[in-house]
């Protein structure tokens, strides 16, 4: 049979090194290991896609968690049986010997390794949702403290007080004040509405 692995980060800061070794450790070939550095909150992946084509009756697919797979409860269990279903593939869990499609093709291993797959699906949904609520209220929280998020804006070019004051005096236009500042349009307009605020 040909063994295929699938390693997944969600950003190119996290690292790789825990997956990819326990792929070696299963003999994978380094061709047959897959890596995408992207979400799992869905699956378009282009690696993941590019390994799902190679998936067929006589291949098995390691993964290190379900997690690694995807953190979308809906689209893991549709993945995880079209993988198993229509390609006939196999997959193996690493970090959960129950979730090893090998073992057990009988009526009460099938539904065994169904309802493990289920929950473990909904505990990485769950996950997903609550680092979103935390980096949420992380950010809330620096916001608070006047921590600014962005680029810093550029500073105001020598002429723009001039041109503020004669277009809100309304001696000049928006278009011809921009273009004597060396600023777009709505740049030029933008400014001059934080001027406005007070900001």
């Amino acid at each position: 049979m040909q063994i295929y692995g699938y390693v997944r980060v969600s950003t190119r800061e996290q690292h790789t090194d825990r997956q990819l070794a326990a792929m070696r450790e299963m003999q994978i070939p380094e061709e047959n290991i897959y890596l995408d550095k992207l979400s799992g909150k869905n699956f378009n992946r282009p690696h993941y896609r590019q390994m799902l084509r190679k998936l067929h009756e006589n291949t098995v697919l390691y993964i290190q968690s379900i997690d690694r797979l995807g953190r979308n409860y809906t689209e893991i269990i549709e993945q995880w049986r079209y993988i198993t279903k229509k390609k006939r593939a196999d997959i193996v869990v690493l970090d959960m010997p129950l979730l090893d499609t090998r073992r057990g093709k009988d009526l009460m291993g099938t539904f065994l390794s169904d309802i493990v797959l289920q929950v473990l699906s909904f505990v990485a949904e769950n996950e997903r949702s609550a680092i979103r609520q935390r980096q949420a209220e992380g950010i809330a929280a620096a916001r608070k403290r006047g921590v600014q998020f962005g680029r810093p804006s550029k500073p105001l070019p020598p002429e723009f007080d001039v041109q503020y004051e004669k277009w809100r005096r309304g001696e000049t236009t928006i278009r011809t004040a921009a273009r004597i500042c060396g600023m777009p349009p709505s740049t030029f307009y933008a400014r001059c509405r934080a001027r406005m605020a007070g900001t």
